[in-house]
């Protein structure tokens, strides 16, 4: 039996600057996974199913249509087809709730998950409600906050299931910009790192945030005329910006249950920042959990949850 007969239908995270595809059989269990740097942010809306089919072709069957599940900046204004935003509170987005994409190759049914909106103290996100999803899965009596870093890092209270707020913060994009665009290009290494530089600046931050901007540019002076190393500065300006995001995100942290739901490697800088303030943190990889969100959108779709 070929694969393409074997896959009932495909899970799609597709970012910015990533897709990720998923092959999953009638039982949910995972067949192949492909992956790709063709992200929406370097597509036309009529390039979207051409790179779709030339990832999953393999797994489509010539006699039926194979149910596709995206989530993510797929379908964000500038993707594929702009999906709706749901308003907090609510639960994270089901599959009932999905755009369907116009396509022109019959083997595929596409959807496009929504994402969740804040109107009060507005604010956006697009792919981490189906961490949410996923996470909630699992853990359906989880009351406390998900911090999903990255790029945009976002810190979601959840509590009976639902998002309830949330919060955006930049640092991700932050720290890029500062390394590789700013005057600190010529300091801040691109590997490397020092557990002591980023413990002194994660605590420099959080105890006097209004300080940042100056101990930022200390970062090129201190390679100018001290010694410090590309390697340390690299590891200061991530406790700097880190610092700054717990600074500002003390309500959501203190006192409550955490998970951290992201890239492993991001994971670990987070945690370890978290519980040199005294929290210890369940932390997640987001790749899995995205999957389970997809999964329990698709069971939405065809009612069996």
């Amino acid at each position: 039996m070929s694969i393409a007969d074997r896959v009932a239908w495909i899970a799609v995270d597709w970012g910015t600057s990533n897709l990720r595809v998923w092959a999953m059989d009638a039982s949910h269990d995972l067949l192949a996974e492909r992956s790709s740097d063709q992200g929406m942010g370097g597509l036309e809306p009529a390039q979207f199913e051409g790179v779709l089919l030339g990832i999953i072709d393999e797994f489509l069957a010539a006699d039926r249509v194979t149910p596709v599940i995206c989530c993510g900046m797929v379908g964000a204004k500038q993707g594929w087809v702009e999906a709706d935003y749901l308003a907090v509170p609510s639960k994270p987005p089901s599959g009932d709730g999905a755009t369907q994409v116009p396509s022109d190759d019959p083997r595929i049914d596409v959807r496009i998950l929504p994402g969740m909106k804040q109107v009060a103290q507005p604010d956006v996100m697009r792919g981490e409600e189906t961490q949410v999803a996923g996470f909630l899965r699992g853990q359906p009596k989880f009351d406390g906050v998900l911090m999903m870093p990255g790029t945009h890092s976002k810190w979601a209270h959840i509590s009976a299931e639902e998002i309830v707020s949330f919060q955006t913060f930049m640092t991700g994009e932050m720290y890029a910009l500062l390394a590789r665009q700013s005057v600190l290009k010529h300091s801040v290494a691109v590997k490397g790192w020092d557990d002591a530089a980023f413990e002194a600046a994660l605590s420099e931050a959080i105890s006097r945030p209004e300080s940042v901007a100056a101990t930022l540019f200390g970062l090129r002076a201190a390679s100018l005329v001290g010694d410090q190393s590309a390697e340390v500065a690299r590891a200061r300006l991530s406790g700097l910006l880190i610092g700054l995001e717990l600074a500002a995100t003390r309500p959501y942290w203190l006192g409550q249950n955490l998970a951290i739901i992201g890239a492993p490697e991001v994971v670990e800088v987070y945690a370890k920042a978290l519980s040199l303030q005294g929290l210890k943190a369940q932390v997640y990889d987001a790749q899995p959990m995205t999957r389970l969100g997809l999964i329990a959108a698709y069971d939405t779709m065809k009612g069996t949850t």
